[in-house]
């Protein structure tokens, strides 16, 4: 990878950058994306449909980047149509309140263990994930990551192999809906799982990967067959060279 790719790859996600900071630095890299010839213009206009202070963030890929894993019209579906309905819904729900000018990891925290805000926390959590998630897979990924951190997997886990297994055991036992993470805890790394909308920047942990087991996420090409859609990711799809800057950040 290129220096200019990484640096704009890096700037996709950034959990620090206040909401307009956040925005700019996801287009800029959405071009830089574009002119690689790996973003669609079908994907570039989702942006624009959200009306109020969050938008849905571009695709770092095309829609059929990660076949024959996750198909086009999968994706289609899931960020077309749930991640933009996640985005559409916060906007309605804060418009008017001083939510509206805060960056989406502040509504989050503001909003996170609120019996009155629990609309707000999952769509504005689901948002987050979401764009997580996108960013946690690439095409041609899978394997394993670099030296660090390769190091500290096998620290926590004992070997690659003992955390895939483990992430797998996690994501495919999540009851219901759901994410799966691997993120910085202390200083060692370990598996864990949210339901729902709920994600580890509302408890105090570093993610570095996740994997989304919400139906939704894979049913339309693996139907119930959860384990092999986990498998699949894990083996082919997972984004370490993201994993490796979240740690670094």
């Amino acid at each position: 990878m290129s220096e200019r790719s990484e640096m704009s790859e890096s700037k996709l996600f950034n959990p620090r950058l206040n909401r307009r900071q956040f925005l700019g630095a996801l287009l800029a890299g959405s071009a830089v994306l574009a002119t690689g010839g790996l973003l669609s213009p079908r994907l570039t206009r989702a942006a624009e449909v959200a009306k109020g202070p969050f938008s849905l963030p571009p695709l770092p890929y095309a829609e059929n980047a990660l076949d024959p894993y996750i198909s086009a019209q999968t994706i289609g579906f899931h960020y077309g149509k749930h991640h933009q309905g996640y985005v559409n819904k916060l906007n309605e729900l804060v418009a008017g309140t001083p939510l509206a000018e805060q960056s989406l990891e502040a509504v989050i925290q503001a909003s996170a263990g609120k019996a009155d805000q629990v609309a707000i926390f999952n769509n504005a959590a689901q948002v987050w994930n979401h764009t997580f998630y996108w960013n946690s897979l690439r095409p041609k990924g899978g394997g394993k990551p670099d030296a660090a951190l390769a190091a500290l997997i096998d620290r926590s886990f004992g070997s690659h192999d003992a955390f895939k297994a483990e992430f797998a055991k996690a994501a495919t036992g999540q009851f219901g809906s759901g994410w799966a993470w691997l993120v910085k805890e202390g200083d060692r790394l370990i598996v864990t799982r949210t339901g729902n909308a709920d994600t580890p920047i509302a408890h105090g942990q570093k993610p570095l990967l996740t994997v989304d087991v919400w139906e939704h996420a894979y049913y339309l090409d693996y139907q119930n067959r959860r384990a092999d859609y986990v498998n699949a990711l894990l083996d082919n799809l997972l984004n370490w060279d993201f994993a490796a800057r979240n740690l670094a950040g």
